[in-house]
């Protein structure tokens, strides 16, 4: 089965060179394949050669066009004037050959080796004898570091509008994880250093291992894929990402989008571990930790047992001491109670009490008698000025008061008549009189009685 070949665009925002259009043929081409359908049947078959030679006319028809890649394979022959490289997707398992004549190579050959990115003008070819599809290569351009970091930058931004980077979803680590993931190279130092400084550590932390490749084509579907199956594990409390230290080419795989998706969709935490300090590939980005060496990963993984062992008895010292604290206190306080007078003496309390009380109620009663006899003074005081004053005192002296029959009290002469019958009160009763008109006055009985003693 032939390889595919796939033609890489420019990534969004970054400027491809000149050499890096599509050629203008290649959709001509596309629509022609298009319509150019063969019938046939089990009756009427085609023979192998006839349906090789219809695929190379289609590929004939294809044109050149602009491809990137990985270069994987290199073979330089001495004394050969073709050289030999097979191409790869740096995101996907899918290589094709490449072939070129060796000044081709010989132009990039200072910067241009195994593992390289690179960008190749070439026309495809089938090679009808063995059904291979290959590409002859006129030129070839490695893709730059800058190029490379541009592309990354361009990613990030749009992974970051879309909150993949968000702080909200990371996810917190477990204090004492049972079974930590671990996604690394094979027999790699990351490997090591991360599995013995977490024993060192906790001895009874267990780790499920997945050893993956960790640079070249097939890191990012290996990567992703062991994430995946980490993450699908229930006990699994965390998952670390780790790889040591390289260049920005070999931790590109690390900056795929595929793996930052894949993490971001974990519901296990996940820590990130690549390369060294400096070293910033997105995956630490949507990782709810970023570890700067694998070292560092496992220590913010797993905690230190002797620093546990130490912080459990610093804290059982400070709550013995709490509690040995406390007892003294209420014992001292305990005791301060009961040099107390009173708990030595509980009586003492309700005979000075009762003494109290004793003295309050004598001093009301004197109070209340004091009240009592002032008041008493000031009702005689008061009886006598109202006796003084009171209308049977002046009667007692020998007044009278006249009243009418209707009990108007008669204050002038002019107020009664001749023969009229008016009541008398004096200090010790009451009498009736009756007045007389005499010489145009009017009298009382007993005034005409008196004047008539008189004049006899």
């Amino acid at each position: 089965m032939c390889p595919i070949v796939r033609v890489r665009p420019a990534a969004p925002g970054v400027r491809r060179p000149a050499f890096a259009e599509r050629s203008p043929g290649l959709s001509v081409a596309a629509d022609s394949l298009g319509r150019m359908a063969v019938n046939t049947s089990a009756d009427a078959p085609l023979p192998v050669g006839e349906v090789s030679r219809l695929i190379g006319s289609w590929i004939d028809r294809l044109g050149a066009v602009w491809v990137e890649g990985q270069i994987t394979q290199l073979s330089r022959r001495p004394g050969a004037g073709v050289v030999f490289l097979t191409l790869r997707d740096p995101a996907r398992d899918i290589s094709v050959g490449v072939t070129c004549f060796r000044q081709v190579f010989e132009a990039v050959a200072d910067v241009v080796g195994e593992g390289a990115r690179v960008v190749v003008h070439a026309k495809p070819e089938w090679y009808a004898p063995r059904g291979q599809l290959s590409l002859r290569a006129v030129e070839i351009r490695p893709v730059g570091v800058g190029e490379l970091l541009a592309r990354l930058e361009q990613l990030k931004k749009s992974l970051a509008a879309e909150g993949l980077f968000a702080p909200a979803r990371k996810k917190p680590l477990p204090f004492l994880p049972q079974l930590v993931g671990l996604v690394c190279g094979r027999a790699s130092a990351a490997e090591r250093d991360v599995l013995e400084n977490a024993r060192h550590r906790w001895p009874a932390v267990r780790f499920e291992v997945r050893n993956v490749a960790v640079q070249g084509v097939h890191a990012v579907t290996q990567v992703v894929q062991a994430v995946k199956e980490l993450d699908a594990l229930d006990e699994v409390d965390v998952i670390i990402v780790a790889r040591g230290g390289g260049s920005v080419e070999d931790l590109l795989p690390f900056s795929d989008e595929r793996l930052v998706r894949a993490v971001a969709d974990c519901r296990t935490p996940v820590v990130s571990a690549i390369g060294h300090e400096p070293d910033s590939p997105l995956l630490d980005h949507v990782a709810d930790l970023r570890a700067s060496t694998p070292t560092d990963a496992a220590k913010k993984v797993v905690p230190d047992v002797g620093e546990e062992l130490e912080r459990v008895r610093m804290l059982r010292g400070r709550a013995r001491r709490c509690a040995q604290a406390f007892l003294e206190r209420e014992e001292r306080g305990l005791a301060h109670a009961l040099a107390r007078p009173v708990m030595q003496d509980p009586h003492r309390m309700v005979d000075e009490r009762a003494d109290h009380v004793s003295s309050l109620t004598d001093r009301s009663r004197r109070t209340l008698g004091h009240l009592l006899d002032r008041a008493d003074s000031e009702l005689t005081h008061t009886h006598a000025r109202v006796v003084a004053l009171s209308p049977a005192a002046t009667l007692k002296r020998g007044y009278a008061v006249l009243q009418k029959a209707d009990g108007h009290v008669v204050r002038d002469p002019a107020e009664v008549t001749a023969a009229e019958t008016l009541r008398a009160r004096v200090a010790e009763g009451e009498f009736t009189v009756r007045t007389e008109d005499v010489g145009g006055r009017v009298r009382s009985g007993d005034q005409a009685a008196d004047d008539n003693d008189d004049r006899e």
